[in-house]
């Protein structure tokens, strides 16, 4: 049988000062004397011996000097210690008040759930351990008793055991349920992603059914939370794309600076000198542009919405000349021509084209470039 056992090491405040650890010290010692750490307590592992825990296993078990009953389903009783439960649930410990002595035993209820679920809580009680069946079969049950009876420190480590390999798309409506019920919010989440990602296999479950007909308005905010996933899915896409194009006329603008001020070895211009062993073009849209300008200076219907390629290049040159800080020192063809038609432009067109000029910079998340200012050059 795996066993795993936490022990907090936060002192309660205005306590007598916690006694000093146990001499184990190495991971490896722990292991010698047959700790095992608990992969959920993040605090670290427990200073208990291995002695003090079997110490507490025989007590629950042996039942030696116990004083309480604990009833459950089916006629079972379950045996234990008033000042060991107690102390260790509040709730309980007002349970025990509020009951009748018969002699030295008192006598309390736990239903609901099934005996061995309340037996493994109620040795969790003792000694902090559980055993990892235990946890398997009952995980949902001891997450219900310890929101119910108020023990923190067992909350966590179902949740933990849920969270990493427990939770599956059959039993995720429940879960998300007993989430709800038990205030455990992060677990809610867990689950809600955990719906949302595979609603087409949960949608078909058992668990699914009886929702809908146990708690409809549930199933209708599952239902709206599926289709505004959907929206905001599409919405991530349509922005992804827009951004892709955005990027992608910043990198033709500065293609195009670049063959006009550097000359590029793939497109030109041909007047220039190029070494032999000159390394390629780092602009991967020299070669799209290439096209482009070839077929401008030879196009026959070259005037803006004669040839819908020739109206590419015309847009990309005013396009340019919006981003271009300096015109007078600019080499791109038609830059200054372009500043100067910029201020005869209807108002309506200046806003399309100041909006078109803010995506891009949005996009490149810059305020300037390494071929030309942007800053300088628009006002936004």
């Amino acid at each position: 049988m795996e066993n795993f056992c936490e022990q907090s090491s936060q002192p309660v405040k205005n306590s007598p000062p916690l006694p000093p650890p146990s001499p184990i010290r190495s991971k490896v010692d722990v292991h010698k004397k047959g700790l095992i750490i608990n992969p959920s307590d993040r605090r670290g592992h427990s200073s208990a011996s291995t002695a003090t825990q079997d110490l507490c296993e025989r007590l629950f078990n042996e039942g030696y000097r116990a004083d309480v009953t604990i009833n459950t389903d089916n006629g079972g009783v379950i045996y234990a210690h008033a000042n060991i439960i107690g102390t260790a649930s509040l709730v309980i410990k007002g349970m025990l008040k509020q009951t009748n002595r018969l002699g030295r035993w008192r006598s309390i209820s736990i239903r609901g759930v099934p005996e061995d679920a309340v037996r493994a809580f109620i040795r969790f009680l003792y000694s902090s351990c559980y055993e990892k069946e235990d946890m398997e079969e009952f995980v949902t049950s001891l997450l219900v008793l310890s929101h119910v009876y108020v023990v923190p420190q067992l909350k966590r480590i179902c949740e933990w055991h849920l969270e990493h390999g427990l939770l599956t798309t059959e039993n995720v409506v429940d879960i998300f349920q007993l989430a709800l019920l038990c205030d455990a919010p992060r677990l809610g989440i867990i689950c809600h992603r955990m719906i949302l990602k595979n609603f087409r296999d949960v949608s078909a479950t058992e668990g699914w059914k009886v929702m809908k007909k146990s708690h409809p308005v549930l199933e209708k905010e599952l239902l709206k939370s599926m289709i505004d996933e959907e929206k905001m899915q599409k919405e991530r896409i349509r922005k992804l794309n827009e951004r892709k194009m955005y990027l992608q006329l910043y990198d033709a603008m500065e293609a195009l600076v670049h063959i006009c001020r550097d000359g590029c070895k793939t497109i030109g211009p041909h007047d220039k000198d190029f070494k032999l062993d000159q390394a390629p073009c780092k602009h991967a849209a020299c070669k799209g542009l290439e096209l482009l300008i070839r077929h401008f200076a030879g196009c026959k219907l070259r005037v803006p919405g004669g040839c819908v390629h020739c109206k590419r290049m015309w847009q990309l040159l005013e396009l340019h000349s919006r981003l271009c800080a300096d015109s007078d020192l600019c080499r791109v063809p038609l830059c200054r021509n372009f500043k100067e038609r910029v201020k005869k432009q209807s108002k309506k067109d200046e806003i399309k084209w100041k909006i078109l000029v803010k995506k891009i910079l949005r996009a490149k998340g810059i305020g300037g470039s390494p071929f030309f200012s942007l800053a300088s050059s628009i006002s936004l």
